[in-house]
């Protein structure tokens, strides 16, 4: 990676293009996503189109990318349920909706999710008897509707369930006087496992009348051993985990619940699902922010717990019903590592430093020639190794950067389709997640082929599901399109980008600079976007690495050389070097003079590293990747583990 051997001619096509350049390219960089519930679907430029792909799909939300605040969504606003239960087919958008949805339904409640509790509900009221049986159907929202349908039964009587009085009958009363007289006292009430012998009577009226004077009684039919009145209170109220009070009226219950934020209401006379006890009414805000695993707060509306979650780190937002994730800040950056060896050990002791690292690049493939022959030097038993450490291995496939070899190759359909066939085959069998192809050095002539190759490669690696990753440099808006490189249509085919933003002052250069000034990556990252890249393709290259450079007593440039990351501590160190604050570069600069030369290089430490960090989490890219592993520390990556 430290090879550029095409920066020298991209800076005279930068040249030759700045009189008079092409016409400005329509800013594609993604401005709103996606998502359904936590899932991201779809970037887009426009806010249009982004509302128009998301009404394709349910429980789907726009989101402004940088402030991550939601433009439009379509979750609903009312939710009907049965007996506390509820389905995805239940959610509606409208109040009326949701009733005539509900009205199909006994014990049905809608419920509005942006306040606590009911707005409408159609739990009965009086429950028909005839005799000691009822049915399923005999539940009413009125007296005169249980009465109407009461008078089509002999021997009928009704119940108010929220007194569980007696309270119509159409016995007359000679009937009822005979049955007390003639008929055996087979009605027993109950308190418990308390009776009395005066507690027995033949008239279950009788019976149900002396059962409400006795709170959570019974009445027991002792011939048949049933059970055929209660008024235990079966409503039971619950603040959190709590309990509060219970009542024999849902009525009862819903007003004292209401007294009370984060109630719940329990029927214990319902059946249960999965061993649990239906919570038939509750008035907890729907919608829940969570950090980590922990509630920290919860919201009437999606809006509020949006604003407040977007203050805690690794937060997320979920429904209250089933706990379903609608939004969350987990996401976390990619950390990927180019080796720059297929050497076994070379690896394991690179791998070994870091911490928090995703994804490895050994150097294992490189085309041969412009027949298409593969050059292989990987390791099965390395890859095997790093897979067991739990990361991913993408394997770097290179070119030798020899732009004429690769010009013959990419014009020959049986040379790429030879090299391919052998790439794949070779990277399956070794059991890869992926490849990773740094093909440089190409010729501005290359670009319809290159971009047919990348389309081929990326077909057959699918076919084997490995995942392609294609390395681009930093380049310039100004004259990229001019280059072998047609960003737009490899954003579409590959599965990452790679852009190298390092060698702003590459080993070519005519003057000293950074090997990557801040603010010139996060313009690379800027017009890499406006290409339309998608921020979870773009990986974003991070040097650990810079360029000493030596200058003679004139300010001639004499030669410079590259210095790891992890040697600059001692240098600064020995040779008592300064540094002073380069605003140009956001910087430190550092300089000393030895042997009649002055010595000069920017500053790469842990502070840039993450101020590099910092800029990919900003422009929410998919993560960053370290040219390369073995220029750094351990301390180092404990750092980045810390900004993931």
């Amino acid at each position: 990676m430290l090879k550029r051997k095409t920066l020298l001619s991209l800076t005279v096509l930068s040249l030759l293009f700045s009189v008079a350049g092409p016409a400005a390219a329509a800013d594609k960089t993604s401005k709103y996503r996606v998502y359904q519930n936590t899932a991201l679907l779809y970037e887009a430029s426009d806010y249009k189109s982004a509302e128009a792909y998301a009404r394709g799909y349910t429980h789907s939300h726009v989101e402004e990318i940088g402030s991550r605040n939601w433009v439009w969504h379509n979750y609903p606003r009312y939710k009907v349920y049965q007996q506390g239960y509820s389905n995805a087919e239940w959610e509606f958008a409208s109040l009326d909706q949701a009733i005539r949805e509900a009205s199909s339904w006994g014990n049905a409640s809608v419920r509005d999710l942006q306040s606590g509790g009911w707005v409408w509900n159609n739990y009965p009221q009086y429950r028909l008897y005839q005799g000691e049986g009822t049915l399923d159907s005999w539940t009413f929202r009125t007296l005169n509707e249980a009465i109407t349908e009461a008078k089509k039964w002999s021997n009928a009587h009704i119940i108010d369930l929220n007194t569980h009085a007696w309270v119509w009958d159409n016995i007359s009363a000679s009937v009822k006087n005979q049955t007390r007289s003639d008929s055996a006292k087979v009605y027993q009430v109950f308190q418990g496992e308390h009776t009395d012998d005066s507690w027995k009577f033949a008239l279950l009226e009788d019976a149900i009348n002396e059962s409400l004077r006795w709170g959570g009684s019974t009445v027991v039919n002792t011939s048949s051993g049933s059970v055929v009145y209660s008024n235990i209170k079966p409503y039971k109220v619950y603040q959190n985990d709590t309990f509060l009070n219970d009542y024999l009226s849902l009525d009862d219950a819903i007003s004292y619940a209401k007294q009370f934020a984060h109630t719940r209401i329990e029927n214990e006379q319902a059946s249960k699902r999965d061993g649990k006890t239906p919570v038939i009414w509750n008035n907890y805000p729907y919608y829940q922010v969570f950090q980590s695993n922990n509630l920290i707060a919860d919201f009437t509306t999606i809006g509020s717990a949006l604003q407040y979650a977007k203050g805690y780190s690794n937060a997320s937002i979920r429904l209250y019903d089933d706990g379903t994730a609608i939004w969350d800040n987990l996401r976390k950056l990619q950390y990927w590592g180019w080796n720059g060896s297929s050497a076994d050990a070379t690896i394991r002791s690179q791998v070994n430093t870091t911490v928090g690292l995703d994804v490895v690049s050994p150097t294992y493939f490189v085309l041969a020639d412009a027949a298409g022959n593969l050059t292989d030097t990987s390791n099965k038993e390395t890859v095997a190794w790093l897979k067991k450490q739990g990361l991913s291995v993408h394997p770097l496939v290179n070119n030798q950067f020899d732009s004429a070899l690769t010009t013959k190759f990419l014009a020959s359909k049986d040379a790429r389709a030879k090299f391919i066939q052998a790439l794949v085959s070779k990277s399956a069998a070794l059991g890869v997640d992926g490849i990773n192809v740094d093909f440089e050095s190409l010729a501005a002539g290359d670009r319809a082929n290159f971009t047919t190759f990348m389309q081929e490669i990326v077909q057959a690696a699918h076919a084997n599901n490995l995942l392609v990753s294609v390395d681009l440099p930093r380049g310039s808006v100004k004259w990229n399109a001019k280059t072998a490189f047609d960003h737009e249509k490899l954003a579409d085919i590959a599965d990452y980008i790679m852009t190298m933003t390092y060698d702003q002052y590459w080993k070519g250069s005519t003057e000293p600079g950074s090997v990557a000034g801040l603010q010139w990556v996060e313009e690379g990252v800027k017009e890499f976007l406006s290409y339309g890249i998608p921020r979870d393709k773009l990986i974003m290259g991070i040097p650990f690495y810079v360029r000493e450079w030596k200058v003679d007593g004139s300010g001639n440039l004499v030669s410079n050389r590259a210095v790891l990351l992890k040697d600059i501590p001692a240098l600064i160190r020995d040779k008592k070097a300064t540094q002073t604050w380069d605003a140009s570069f956001q910087q430190y600069k550092v300089e000393y003079n030895e042997g009649g030369f002055r010595y000069v290089f920017w500053l790469e430490d842990e502070s840039t590293v993450k101020a590099r960090i910092d800029i990919a989490a900003k422009h929410e890219l998919a993560g960053v990747a370290a040219w390369r592993l073995g220029y750094d520390t351990t301390e180092l990556w404990n750092m980045m583990l810390q900004q993931k």
